[in-house]
């Protein structure tokens, strides 16, 4: 039987302790030699062997491509919790480079020696069986609470999942006997004996028992690779090489690991054998039609979503299932829990290409556009539908540093953006939290602690190349496409998808920075105080607010976080110290430093936001008594849990009302506030919304049509319509505050 599986070759290598760097070397010289997997046997009992673990971990950092394993682990001696996290750990470390290899237990008496009870060998199964529900468990992370299990040989009870592994550790069981072969084909993902103890036949009939077992399981037997210890080669090179096709198309061996502490064996393995049974396997392949193994598992397959051609994803792009692994990394943004049906991760422009190509194939699903999936209003993710995540698309790198100028991808995030550019000595503003994604909000605007003195994020853009719904791919500049490039800085999310993006950056020293918590018990004073002081103040100080609802028995606390664009500490001070003089200050931190330095708040790992965000904006020119009033009045009803005020006005304002897409440039403020219940949050919204005029579409989570006239004036919705029809005149891209919502007459009927 032949599995389908492509070929790789490894090393079985002794630990040996009498000179630890031995095995060390003999994993390097195998990964030189080109072969694909390093082993080590496992006997912790025994004080000639290096620990298999410490040395697997030292060999990982000492390596760069192959994989690792033990060739078996000893699972008595280890506690399954335990050797999840390790193997999480390592896998992570290794970037992605470790196999587990799981044995049942052998020579029992070392093994009662080191403190641990014997087991029958059918006890040994089942204990293993249950470590594997253990293991797997806590790789689970998106599972919600902690792990409990019962078993007779194992029990968690509350133990916290994580951390996941880099990718889906596959388990390779040492298995010869029936229940243990049944085992592997109901839980394993390898099948790992070793020639010196099988008889003729042994093989096909573990093959058998896997295959039934697997089926029994409703598994495909082909999820399940084959491995085999082998001694190394000697003689004639073309007959070991014929002896391993023969294993390979018959027997369904795909991995061939050879028991040698010899390099000059690693060197043949790899650069004579492997080549040869490579090119035997392939030809009679070919001959015989052979179907290659899946990539994914039958419980994988059977979670894709209907509608999808999941078989005509383009060639060559990465894309990610709802049964594969990495699905709940890339499933959700910051604050939305999604289940999309797939997520496509085009690593170039062409791809792009291909991925709207594919999308536009796809009319009857919802379309999401992702960069960085930090998005609290847009629709970057969904239930059943396509999303085309961008992150891959993260390069940054200086064009021209007498004008510095910077081509940054939409799928880096800006605290690596930041980081880049403090290297010149430059900044860019961009938002408040560095784990943001480039592509949204800078096709929305950009209102970062540097707003008031540099402007918007969106201002700061001097070119961009964009794929249009067509599959075009256009440049777009103030005299290239100048209509496109208008919509762009502020409605991008509506004409196509950027791939790249060109800034003007600015010279940006040390900065201050600082984080203040009020005690705000007078609260409507409080925010009129902030609105007034921020109306007085120079353009080189920037300072956001945040309130929430009021804890019983404790004053209501508000927290002002401000950046001054001054390194020295007179001017830092004098700039703060109107706030100091609103209310009473609980706790403070101020310190000199850089933009990158704040932007480096942002965890940049996986985003596993649950459930649906509440979030409502609003543009304000001032704060009001009468303002001040009712947002205190919304979040002492529990409406909204969270009020942020951003300051704005200033160097935003010095940008035409009609040069960019974007919106309202007189407001002095960007208010949104987050609610848990959408209608409570609308009603009490209702009476704070009638004080401003605008709001911003990064903010806001709603659904009303009306909101697309509250972003956008009747003329530039007009405006934006118009381009709209000639850009994306099917709608391809409507899924994230569409102007196509509107038609001319609503649009002329509204103004």
């Amino acid at each position: 039987m032949d599995y389908g599986h492509g070929l790789e070759f490894g090393a079985f290598i002794t630990p040996t302790a009498v000179d630890p760097q031995v095995p060390v070397t003999l994993a390097q010289m195998a990964e030189a030699s080109g072969l694909d997997l390093v082993t080590f046997q496992d006997h912790p009992y025994q004080p000639a062997f290096l620990d298999t673990w410490t040395l697997m971990t030292y060999v990982a950092a000492q390596t760069e491509r192959v994989r690792i394993a033990p060739n078996v682990l000893n699972m008595p001696l280890r506690p399954p919790a335990v050797v999840a996290r390790a193997a999480a750990s390592l896998d992570l470390l290794s970037g992605g480079r470790f196999d587990l290899g799981l044995g049942a237990g052998a020579f029992w008496d070392a093994i009662e020696a080191m403190g641990e009870p014997r087991l029958t060998p059918g006890q040994a199964v089942t204990a293993l069986e249950e470590a594997i529900v253990v293991m797997r468990e806590l790789w689970d992370t998106s599972a919600r609470g902690g792990v409990f299990t019962d078993g007779r040989y194992h029990r968690v009870h509350g133990a916290k999942r994580g951390p996941r592994p880099a990718h889906r550790i596959p388990l390779l069981i040492g298995a010869l006997k029936p229940r243990m072969l049944a085992l592997t084909g109901r839980l394993g993902d390898g099948w790992l004996p070793s020639e010196a103890y099988m008889q003729p036949g042994d093989l096909a009939r573990g093959n058998t028992a896997i295959d039934e077992a697997a089926e029994g399981a409703a598994r495909d037997p082909r999820e399940i690779r084959r491995l085999l210890n082998v001694a190394p080669p000697s003689g004639d090179v073309s007959a070991w090489a014929a002896k391993m096709a023969r294993y390979a198309l018959e027997d369904g061996v795909s991995t061939f690991i050879v028991a040698s502490d010899d390099p000059r064996v690693f060197q043949v393995v790899g650069q004579e054998l492997a080549p040869a049974v490579r090119e035997l396997v392939a030809r009679e392949r070919g001959t015989r039609g052979t179907t290659e193994a899946p990539v994914r598992s039958v419980a994988s397959l059977a979670r894709r979503r209907a509608g999808i051609d999941y078989n005509g994803v383009p060639a060559g792009m990465r894309a990610i299932e709802p049964g594969d692994f990495t699905y709940a990394d890339v499933s959700s943004t910051y604050l939305r829990g999604g289940a999309p049906g797939i997520v496509l991760q085009p690593d170039s422009t062409a791809q792009v290409v291909e991925a709207v190509t594919y999308a536009r194939r796809h009319r009857g699903v919802p379309l999401g556009i992702r960069s960085g999936g930090h998005g609290i209003s847009g629709r970057s993710t969904n239930d059943g539908g396509i999303v085309i995540d961008l992150r891959r698309l993260n390069a940054i790198e200086v064009l021209d540093a007498s004008r510095r100028l910077v081509r940054i991808g939409p799928g880096a995030r800006w605290r690596e953006v930041a980081a880049a550019l403090d290297e010149h000595g430059w900044a860019l503003s961009s938002g408040d939290y560095g784990g943001v994604g480039v592509g949204g909000l800078a096709t929305a605007g950009g209102i970062g602690f540097l707003v008031r003195e540099h402007g918007l994020t969106i201002d700061h853009l001097r070119a961009a190349e964009v794929v249009l719904a067509d599959g075009s791919v256009v440049r777009t500049d103030a005299a290239t496409h100048p209509e496109l490039f208008w919509a762009i800085r502020g409605a991008g999310a509506n004409v196509g998808i950027v791939t790249s993006f060109e800034f003007e950056v600015d010279e940006v020293g040390e900065v201050g920075w600082a984080q203040l918590a009020f005690d705000a018990s007078d609260t409507e004073e409080f925010l009129t105080g902030y609105g007034a002081v921020m109306a007085a103040a120079p353009r080189d100080l920037t300072a956001f607010l945040i309130m929430g609802a009021r804890r019983p028995g404790q004053p209501r606390i508000a927290q002002i976080m401000a950046m001054v664009d001054s390194s020295d500490p007179d001017t830092i001070i004098a700039r703060l110290q109107p706030f100091a003089e609103l209310a009473p200050l609980v706790q403070q931190s101020v310190q000199v430093t850089s933009y990158a330095g704040v932007m480096a708040n942002a965890d940049l790992g996986p985003q596993h936001g649950r459930g649906e965000p509440h979030a409502r904006s609003l543009l304000l020119s001032e704060i009001t008594p009468e303002f001040a009033a009712e947002a205190v009045r919304m979040l002492d009803a529990g409406a909204s849990y969270f009020l942020q005020l951003r300051s704005v006005g200033g160097a935003v304002s010095d940008v035409g009302e009609d040069d960019t897409a974007y919106s309202h440039r007189a407001a002095q403020f960007s208010v949104v506030a987050l609610g848990a219940d959408p209608v409570r949050l609308d009603a009490a919204w209702e009476a704070v919304r009638v004080h401003g005029r605008g709001m911003y579409l990064s903010f806001d989570s709603s659904t009303r049509p009306e909101r697309i006239l509250d972003a956008f004036p009747p003329d530039k919705l007009e405006r934006l319509l118009a381009l709209k029809h000639e850009v994306d005149p099917d709608g391809l891209f409507v899924d994230n505050f569409s102007v196509a919502q509107y038609d001319a007459a609503e649009v002329a009927a509204a103004s």
